[in-house]
């Protein structure tokens, strides 16, 4: 096994969008990871030949996170469908959320895209190629219902203890309001705090919120005290430069919204279809 920036790294072999992934060990190793050519349907070069190798962060419910043994979701489903048309099988590689601002596992070889729930940034847009939107999001601040706060302004006039995930635009957006969040590591962790009583409130993408609190526990004892919107749209990463891979999901994301697949997987994961969440704009 080899350890990147301090995180245990695994490899999950993807099977279908319905049936999810497998998991493999990853182990350090210098082949191609089997017999045959690294140039997939359409001319798109892979990092190894006969799979599509995709860096995420897990837990990332309902985007991406391990479901009796298995890695499954929304942007799991979502990149199943370019590895199809391909002519590959997805392969997940779990790395740690910073990697995602830098590209760093991109530019190194280690996977040929990104898919982790990422918003599409400026900044991010410096170090890596983004595909267009696929989800409009907007941040929820989650709250104890005992809290008595009704929104961010709230949490901010009443010094109530807030948590977000770190590296995130939520952190980000939270800091410029001038607030000092508890940083965790993953979208689990913040729930997590809030649920310990570590924090009394958290701000987090409102996806995540929606299948946290599908939870009848979780539904009586918290609630959404306000959303925000701040423009924020989902975007797959792959290497700057490369444009057949992007070109290849662009067409995937398109195929899979003009023939209905994509409100089914949208459906199946996040909850009743929301056409203005579901068709940003391309950027």
């Amino acid at each position: 096994m080899k350890t990147l920036l301090g995180r245990r790294t695994r490899m999950l072999a993807a099977t279908t969008a319905t049936a999810g992934l497998v998991l493999l060990t990853a182990c350090t190793s210098s082949d191609d990871g089997g017999s045959g050519s690294k140039t997939a349907a359409g001319g798109v070069e892979l990092v190894k030949a006969g799979q599509l190798t995709t860096c995420t962060h897990l837990p990332y419910p309902p985007f991406q996170s391990e479901i009796d043994g298995k890695v499954q979701g929304f942007d799991v489903a979502l990149i199943d469908l370019v590895a199809k048309d391909l002519g590959v099988k997805q392969e997940i590689l779990d790395t740690p959320f910073e990697n995602f601002k830098t590209g760093a596992f991109l530019n190194s070889g280690e996977c040929d895209l990104a898919a982790a729930g990422m918003t599409i940034t400026e900044e991010r847009k410096k170090n890596v190629d983004f595909s267009d939107p696929y989800f409009n999001a907007t941040q929820a601040v989650l709250v104890d219902k005992k809290s008595g706060v009704t929104s961010l302004d709230d949490v901010k006039a009443k010094n109530v203890k807030l948590g977000a995930q770190a590296q995130t635009t939520g952190e980000d957006h939270v800091k410029k309001q001038g607030l000092d969040p508890v940083s965790f590591e993953s979208s689990d962790a913040v729930l997590n705090g809030l649920r310990t009583g570590q924090v009394k409130a958290v701000v987090i993408d409102y996806p995540v919120v929606q299948g946290w609190l599908k939870d009848k526990a979780n539904a009586d004892a918290f609630e959404v005290a306000e959303q925000i919107d701040t423009g924020e749209e989902y975007g797959v990463t792959v290497k700057k430069g490369n444009t057949a891979l992007r070109e290849a999901i662009n067409k995937a994301l398109a195929d899979a919204k003009a023939d209905g697949t994509y409100k089914k997987l949208y459906e199946q994961w996040i909850g009743p279809y929301d056409e203005s969440a579901a068709s940003p704009a391309a950027s």
